[in-house]
């Protein structure tokens, strides 16, 4: 993912420094760039013309140290709080014999002018985050924070939000699903920093609302040859490479980076065997970029990505002797250009074409159905946004286009007719394609009063797929900082309007279909529509901890869900009438306590979705059951009342540490039309152990983890780190979703090792 460019991303910018001697002659030293609130902390050193450009650097507050020998060290703070960049020039006094320096990270450990509530991950948690299977790394990273679950396949959920993530990667949303069974993911050996929102979002973001994670992948600011390899294996025959160069002379940079992974465990089994489970993943990318002038850059990046694996087969399948195989293929190729067109004022052109191929095989042994897929999409992007500051205005403006033309290929089998309606035919193939046509305008204002910033912002969106709608969306966020609490309150309000999964939406809306049963019932999906609320603290306590809590409730209008196409496995979307969510959540960081440091984050959410059905395809009895059940509600299929995450880290010497976490979940609401023998039967005792049929819920979740980490070798060039970690310690079943027959169970692995090298230069 390191080809992906920059320069359209929300929230970042960038920061010129100069730094000279006492007499204004230029010098070369070392910087310094920190910020608490950010997770940020990254050293620089300047050009022989003594300055620095640091691209990528997250809004906020920053303390910059400069050092230089003979020189005494310089220590300030500057504000990231636009595209535009910020420039300064650092003059370095002459040391006198004896010199002392206190250094306070006060001023950085929260963001007073932030108006709303964001999580941040920094480069130092990516790199010594817990190791995850294949096609995870950066999901697990979201999860660990509060309001995020995980339903099966790592399938992100935020706030009770069914398919409704976006990854930001460097400017570029991508809105299709981005879980292992349905598209490769982006590394994390990869990122520099991850910054996720589930509410006060700026009115750039749309279409996907349930929540937006910012991706920012590394870039190297020094001249010279940079580089970075990754080496992992361990249980469930996993083994992953990760390597990147990057090459940066005059006003040139070209990056090219691979990466390749396999295992035995890709997705959730079904059953605790984990039968038919092998996946494979690579990627490659590169990147061309230029400074055309001191005012202008240019950046070209293409980016392969693929992933082959199996489908995990229940028992009865595995019996039958059932091989099914999906994979996911995709190219990406972008061009961004930036112009600042005066110190006030820039604006940024990006384009993005991406083809995308998600296709599923079975053989002749597959029960109770034959299946084969074919989806694939070209996808043309434009953005266009122009940046300005007044006073005590940030403004934004912009607008996009994103057009995917959509192709779906479906053919099946039925080879256990006893799993069907009498009426089902017992052959069907089905073809079609159709264009997904998504135009927005935005215009967004960021304001500082003294001790209150406000984040003010307008949104239009128009969908055209199977209907044609348009909407505006308002957005407004408000802080206030009491500098003798060092607190800062805020709250939001996000007007959202969601376009439905595109996933194979032709199909489930094609009249074709009607022939699978005599009893049908299919209504247009709508788009969502609702209203967020939040408000929340976040202290700074003792310049040691960080604290967040937030409280929320959303409202929403055609809530969106997915069902199943027979029992293929094929999902595509549905909607309710109305869906009530609400919660509460925190964060304590402990940004350090000496030689500790960790956090612990805690979720409550309780979702409700109304009756009736307003929206996808009902066969069978579903019909029945979707025009009798007219009112009345039932959980979100995402209600795990209770979510606990936690991980700390000890520095036991310079150079070895230690870290333990654990992570639990109360479990989930389930639907399951046999009974228990039923399910004893076919799953066994240690599955249905862990479900309770009379609360229709699955019993909490626990997983302990512990990690040992050592730098083996640091020079001023060259780091060398080793990590050995181990999950589900407690070896116990976790059962993540439970759906009976053919309907996708999802259990989470049993205790496991991994052993990861990496080394930089």
């Amino acid at each position: 993912m390191g080809a992906m460019p920059v320069w359209g991303q929300v929230n970042y910018g960038e920061v010129r420094l100069k730094v000279t001697d006492p007499s204004g002659v230029v010098v070369k030293a070392a910087v310094r760039l920190v910020s608490e609130a950010n997770d940020y902390d990254k050293s620089f050193v300047t050009n022989g013309s003594g300055t620095l450009a640091v691209e990528e650097v997250p809004y906020g507050i920053y303390r910059v140290e400069v050092q230089k020998p003979g020189f005494t060290v310089s220590s300030s703070t500057l504000q990231v709080r636009s595209a535009l960049p910020v420039e300064d020039t650092v003059q370095l006094s002459i040391a006198s014999l004896v010199t002392k320096v206190d250094v306070t990270d006060m001023d950085t450990m929260i963001d007073p002018y932030q108006p709303g509530s964001e999580m941040q991950i920094g480069a130092k948690q990516i790199s010594e985050r817990l190791s995850s299977l294949p096609g995870r790394s950066v999901q697990d990273l979201v999860n660990s924070q509060p309001g995020w679950l995980y339903e099966g396949n790592a399938v992100l959920h935020p706030r009770g939000s069914e398919y409704q993530t976006q990854f930001v990667v460097d400017g570029i949303p991508l809105t299709d699903n981005r879980s292992p069974s349905f598209g490769p993911e982006v590394e994390a050996d990869d990122l520099d920093s991850i910054r996720i929102y589930t509410a006060g979002y700026p009115a750039e973001y749309g279409r996907k609302m349930g929540g937006v994670v910012e991706l920012n992948t590394h870039r190297q600011t020094a001249s010279g040859v940079h580089g970075q390899l990754v080496l992992s294996g361990g249980s469930y025959d996993t083994a992953t490479s990760y390597g990147q160069m990057q090459d940066v002379w005059g006003k040139n940079a070209v990056d090219v980076s691979a990466a390749g992974s396999m295992t035995s465990h890709y997705l959730n089994p079904v059953v605790p065997e984990n039968y038919t489970n092998k996946g494979t993943i690579g990627d490659f990318s590169t990147r061309y970029e230029r400074d055309l002038t001191e005012n202008d850059r240019l950046i070209f990046s293409v980016r392969h990505e693929f992933s082959r694996f199996l489908i995990p087969n229940e028992l009865v399948q595995q019996q039958a002797g059932q091989i099914q195989n999906g994979d996911n293929f995709e190219t990406i190729g972008t061009v961004n250009y930036q112009h600042i067109f005066s110190p006030d004022s820039l604006g940024t052109l990006a384009g993005m074409v991406r083809d995308n191929a998600n296709n599923l095989y079975s053989n002749a042994n597959s029960t109770p159905i034959i299946a084969f897929q074919h989806n694939y999409f070209r996808e043309g992007y434009f953005k266009s946004t122009f940046s300005l500051h007044h006073g005590r205005h940030e403004f934004k403006a912009g607008i996009e286009s994103d057009n995917t033309f959509l192709h779906e290929k479906f053919n099946y089998f039925i080879t256990d007719p006893d799993q069907f309606d009498d009426d089902t035919p017992q052959t069907l193939n089905f073809a079609a394609q159709r264009p997904d046509l998504e135009q927005s305008a935005f215009v967004e204002d960021l304001i500082r009063l003294g001790n209150w910033t406000v984040s003010a912002g307008l949104r239009w969106d128009h969908y055209q797929l199977l209907l044609n709608q348009n909407a505006f969306s308002p957005r407004l966020t408000v802080g206030r900082y009491l500098p003798s609490l060092k607190m800062v309150l805020h709250a939001s309000y996000d007007r959202i309007y969601q376009t439905p999964s595109f996933e194979n939406i032709l199909i489930s809306s094609s009249p074709q279909i009607d022939a699978l049963s005599d009893q049908f019932l299919r209504l247009p999906v709508q788009p969502s529509r609702g209203n967020y609320y939040e408000g929340g603290i976040t202290q700074d306590v003792s310049t040691r901890m960080r604290v967040d809590v937030n409280f929320y409730r959303r409202d929403v209008r055609n809530y969106a869900d997915d069902d199943q196409l027979l029992n293929t496995g094929v999902s595509y979307p549905i909607a309710f009438d109305k869906s009530v969510i609400y919660g509460a959540e925190g964060k304590l960081d402990l940004v350090r306590l000496q030689k500790l440091t960790g956090f612990v984050s805690y979720s409550y959410m309780v979702g409700n979705v109304w009756f009736p059905v307003t929206g996808g395809l009902f066969l069978g009895d579903d019909v029945s059951n979707a025009l009798s059940q007219l009112s009345g509600h039932f959980p979100d299929s995402q209600d795990q009342r209770n979510t606990l995450r936690t991980r700390f880290r000890y520095q036991l010497m310079p150079r070895v540490d230690v870290a333990a976490g654990a992570s639990y979940g109360s479990g989930l609401p389930f639907e399951y039309t046999g009974d228990e023998a039923d399910a004893l039967a076919q799953y066994g005792p240690e599955v249905i152990s862990r479900i309770n049929f009379d609360r229709g819920r699955i019993l909490p979740l626990l997983a302990v983890n512990a990690s040992l980490g050592a730098d083996i070798y640091r020079s001023e060039r060259v780091k060398m780190r080793f990590q050995i970690d181990g999950d589900n310690l407690n070896n116990r079943l976790n059962v993540i979703d439970f759906g009976g027959l053919f309907s996708g169970n999802a259990i989470g692995p049993a205790r496991s090792f991994a052993v990861r090298m990496n080394a930089s230069f």
